[in-house]
């Protein structure tokens, strides 16, 4: 008993001072957050409580905010839809013993060590209209119809950096998706490859059952990220044009720091605080109702 206590004091000593730091720079700001965004304050007036106006302003007036909150759910869906089956495509095809597996892993999870303002600045050169790869390619082949202001237009920006974003991240999650393919037993393919089953059976009936619980991880994980992306779309577009790219994140940013509302801004975080919350909790039921089922 003794040596358990001694143990538990042992463990505390050593947990305490990353749950203070952890305190004091995510859990005392979040609840800063949620009471600020009762007040209209623009760090030069006195704080002045204004209730839920904030939030009623929010969803019934900014016409701004109603578009930011599109698009970060728009970049949300086509993260998910384009990264989860690409990530897990690639994870297969360099599982196992293949040539050059170093190689595609490293090059594939290259992006998503590079600063994400690096990224953007090299993207921005690649959408553009004049000297832009992209471009210029399309008028090498023919297709001068298919040129486009990619950034600045309101048409194609969002496809724009939802496709740098997904060649950014895909590696990423290509990587948890292969540790977890390497993990099955070899065994088991070795059973299943002598009783005659086919590589897509393979992957329907082996691959994919036994990684189910790391694919509701990381859909989580990709959900939540999406959600509160900001720093590529800042670089890239700043929102632009006319807020067409604009998500929830950049908006805050806007409000906040730009224009000075903070109580404003603060009601936009708290927003997203619970989106995060409710899509993590959704996804949660969703993939566990689904191992229930299995």
């Amino acid at each position: 008993m003794e040596t358990m206590q001694r143990n538990k004091k042992t463990i505390l000593s050593f947990i305490l001072p990353a749950l203070v730091i952890y305190i004091g720079i995510v859990i005392i700001p979040i609840f800063n957050t949620v009471y600020y965004s009762f007040f209209r304050w623009n760090i030069l007036d006195t704080q002045k409580f204004t209730g839920l106006n904030n939030y009623i302003n929010l969803f019934a007036k900014d016409t701004i905010f109603i578009k930011s909150m599109k698009n970060t759910f728009l970049l949300m869906f086509w993260s998910l839809v384009i990264e989860t089956p690409l990530a897990i495509l690639l994870a297969i095809a360099i599982s196992g013993k293949i040539k050059g597996k170093r190689y595609f892993k490293t090059v594939f999870f290259l992006p998503n060590i590079l600063s994400s303002v690096a990224i953007g600045l090299l993207w921005s050169f690649i959408y553009n209209p004049e000297f832009g790869i992209i471009n210029r390619l399309l008028s090498a082949v023919g297709l001068n119809s298919l040129t486009r202001l990619w950034l600045a237009s309101e048409s194609t920006v969002m496809g724009s950096v939802i496709a740098v974003i997904c060649w950014q991240f895909v590696g990423y999650h290509m990587i948890i998706y292969l540790a977890a393919i390497e993990n099955i037993p070899a065994e088991l393919k070795e059973a299943a490859l002598i009783d005659g089953v086919t590589q897509g059976k393979m992957i329907r009936y082996i691959i994919l059952p036994l990684i189910k619980p790391i694919i509701g991880i990381d859909t989580v994980l990709m959900a939540t990220g999406s959600l509160r992306f900001f720093d590529l779309i800042y670089v890239m577009t700043n929102g632009g044009p006319n807020h067409a790219s604009e998500v929830m994140a950049s908006f805050m940013y806007y409000k906040s720091f730009r224009d000075y509302q903070y109580g404003y801004g603060s009601a936009v975080s708290v927003v997203l605080l619970v989106l995060c919350l409710l899509v993590t909790f959704i996804l949660n039921r969703v993939f566990k109702s689904e191992e229930i089922q299995y």
